[in-house]
């Protein structure tokens, strides 16, 4: 069983009332995944949606030749899969676990039911999935309308706000899956790096640290305001 005390640290749960959190801890299932674990296949039939509680969780499509494309990457608190299993339909696309980590699963006739006994979650289920509908908006116009510098700078930005805004991240993907987030390749991903860090917009700190030495710029950059030299 997921703990209800454990849910009330998600953002998803964490404004319910005790007796709303205790629904939830009832139809959660606990599950754990190795790292490299498929968790769901595309084309699977949506019979319920995870909610992180440990690790991290790469969402994907597989070309037919059999290239991945990453769409997402989740971690702990961020729910995935709730679409389909809201509308009953199957999985759009695939779920690996990036690493060793742990779910609460919510199968779709509970989580329906607990929709239907508390408006309270209904609400909180509706500002997520409309939270995350506005990210997966911002997510197509960077790719459709920034060059590769400005997603790789929007993503440092963010990527500091999630750490901390402290200006030294530790990056959490490896750089090819960086790149495939990106939409871009390997090699292109090490120029642009190697570029930011000589007009002085970032440094290297350690394997996969980097101190953002110019956040101003990197937000110029990432709006398109600026571009590389």
């Amino acid at each position: 069983m997921v703990r209800p005390e454990e849910l009330a640290r998600i953002a998803l749960f964490e404004g319910l009332e005790p007796r709303t959190l205790a629904l939830v801890a009832g139809i959660a299932v606990p599950r754990r995944y190795a790292r490299g674990t498929a968790i769901f296949a595309e084309g699977e039939p949506g019979a319920g949606f995870h909610v992180v509680v440990e690790g991290r969780v790469k969402v994907f499509k597989l070309s037919p030749d059999g290239k991945e494309q990453i769409l997402h990457v989740w971690g702990p608190g961020e729910p995935f899969g709730e679409v389909a299993a809201l509308e009953g339909r199957p999985f759009p696309a695939h779920a690996e676990a990036l690493e060793d980590c742990r779910t609460a699963y919510l199968p779709r006739a509970g989580l329906l039911e607990l929709i239907r006994q508390s408006p309270e979650f209904a609400l909180e289920l509706l500002g997520e999935l409309a939270g995350r509908l506005r990210r997966f908006a911002q997510m197509v116009e960077s790719l459709a309308l920034r060059e590769v510098p400005g997603r790789l700078a929007a993503y440092f930005l963010v990527l500091d706000e999630r750490q901390g805004g402290t200006g030294r991240v530790e990056l959490d993907l490896a750089k090819g899956q960086l790149a495939n987030l990106l939409g871009t390749m390997p090699e292109t991903l090490s120029r642009i790096l190697a570029r930011l860090a000589r007009e002085g917009l970032l440094e290297s700190a350690g394997p996969r640290g980097y101190r953002l030495t110019d956040r101003a710029a990197l937000a110029e950059l990432a709006a398109g305001t600026r571009r590389l030299g």
